[in-house]
């Protein structure tokens, strides 16, 4: 399950096109490549051990399917942001979303895993010059009375993409469509971005910002490759037997990331306008709500795909079931998204710290349904991922509004960004520490369902500690999304 959110600077685009009426296909346009999107990192989830099965992945390539994509989608968020603001949205939009549907396509013909993983990030990174155009053109093409329900449209897609993820996955896979099996994850993305490109070009407006940031391209490029290379050991240790190299790799991560800070230091001190302003840090519930971000989608991140392990491996659940099982987590996010939307202007840290304690506790109760080795029946297993639903619905939806309340308005934009962005780094870096927690658990056991539940066992309580931890950082945060400070 996935939320984004952008910070989009001020535009300006033709007067004729502006206004509530005439831009309701523009949003259409928009909402359709949303869609794909948000579609994209639950579908996979489901089809996640089909995929290794076909393509005889190693558990490594298996978290990299995901962790790829998610690290290549956070590092284009920011770069993606300003390219679209200074050459036209429409264009960056239009082209991004022809990259993402030529990398979904080149996913599905992928003979081997390394090639899919490649195209992965391929894909991730269209989308993460696609998304912000979305916030863009909508900003551009709604007139202020309009605009509020546009978001609400983008908000409904949200919901609708979160419960059809699982069982659009499910079904395609079990149904083995023209023998293609789990490849029709990734064809399903091609119509629909053609669709959305045709309509497109006739369709949307222009627009750029009228206060243009300078691309940060190096400081882009060196975190990404940072995180990379910290990520890289931890996901390939067992693979590679642990070799002393690793170690070099992961310090050699953690010595750019101190260059990186350096360079964006140097940057913001001779006026220029880095990926992440370090005075930003120096902001005490910006850098909390960093840290709690990082925690808290973390841990959301890995879940499913160990969760959909369990399923399909461990207990022998088909793809369709496996959707069957996470559709209520879903639901539960859909009943309380909107009420924490509606009362974040008068209990915003409130709602973030109940949401995360109810995560906590959903994940508790998993545990205790798979740490004995039984396995659990459906509704067991469906009212604890639907009360973790709820939790996510009241915490997810709202995080960076309330962060944001905290940091000067005259930062907000580039925070947004910095947000959005360590809200999915956070994402890979789930994958990779909480899933080699998961595969490195996974031993020898009289039945396959004992084998998976004991892995998985081992990593809910790590799962649990991460919520926790998310919401007492939360604690630090303001009390409600409401206006910048000054």
């Amino acid at each position: 399950m996935s939320t984004e959110n952008s910070s989009v600077a001020p535009s300006h685009a033709s007067p004729s096109t502006v206004a509530g009426g005439r831009a309701a296909l523009p949003l259409l346009v928009v909402l359709f490549a949303s869609f794909m999107d948000l579609l994209d990192v639950t579908i996979v989830t489901v089809a996640a051990p089909s995929i290794a099965e076909d393509l005889h992945a190693t558990q490594a390539q298996l978290q990299w399917m995901l962790a790829a994509y998610t690290l290549a989608l956070g590092s284009g968020l920011i770069t993606g942001g300003r390219i679209g603001d200074e050459y036209g949205r429409r264009k960056v939009f239009l082209a991004s979303l022809a990259g993402f549907a030529i990398a979904s396509a080149a996913c599905a013909l992928a003979p081997s895993a390394g090639v899919l993983i490649a195209m992965r990030v391929l894909q991730g990174l269209a989308g993460g010059f696609m998304v912000p155009q979305v916030f863009g053109i909508i900003r551009s093409s709604f007139d202020p009375a309009s605009m509020a329900k546009a978001f609400g449209a983008y908000g409904a897609v949200q919901g609708l993409a979160s419960v059809a993820g699982p069982l659009l996955g499910g079904a395609l896979v079990d149904t083995d469509l023209w023998g293609l099996a789990w490849r029709t994850i990734f064809w399903v993305n091609v119509p629909v971005a053609v669709v959305a490109l045709v309509l497109g070009v006739r369709v949307l407006p222009e627009s750029t910002a009228e206060r243009r940031a300078r691309l940060d391209v190096a400081g882009a490029m060196l975190s990404a490759l940072a995180i990379a290379l910290i990520l890289l050991p931890l996901v390939q240790g067992r693979d590679w037997g642990g070799p002393w190299w690793g170690w070099v790799l992961l310090a050699a991560g953690v010595g750019l990331l101190g260059v990186f800070v350096t360079y964006e230091r140097g940057l913001a001190s001779r006026g220029g306008q880095p990926v992440l302003d370090p005075g930003l840090l120096r902001i005490k519930t910006f850098a909390a709500g960093l840290a709690a971000s990082v925690l808290f989608f973390g841990a959301l991140g890995s879940f499913f795909l160990m969760l959909s392990l369990y399923l399909q491996a461990g207990t022998g659940r088909s793809a369709w079931g496996t959707g069957l099982v996470i559709l209520p987590y879903a639901i539960g996010s859909m009943v309380t998204s909107g009420l924490g939307v509606q009362l974040a202007a008068k209990a915003g840290r409130v709602l973030l710290v109940t949401g995360s304690l109810v995560l906590a506790v959903s994940q508790a109760v998993i545990w205790v349904l798979v740490r004995d080795g039984g396995q659990p029946g459906y509704w067991p297993l469906a009212a604890a991922l639907f009360l973790g639903g709820l939790g996510l619905g009241l915490a997810a939806p709202i995080l960076v509004n309330v962060v944001l309340a905290g940091v000067p308005g005259r930062h907000a934009g580039a925070a947004g960004g910095v947000l959005s962005t360590v809200n999915q780094i956070g994402g890979a870096v789930g994958v990779a520490v909480l899933g080699t927690v998961f595969f490195t658990a996974l031993a020898p056991a009289p039945s396959a369902v004992d084998v998976f539940g004991s892995a998985l066992a081992t990593v809910m309580p790590w799962q649990v500690v991460a919520y926790l931890a998310a919401a007492l950082l939360m604690l630090a945060l303001p009390k409600t999304a409401g206006a910048h400070q000054a």
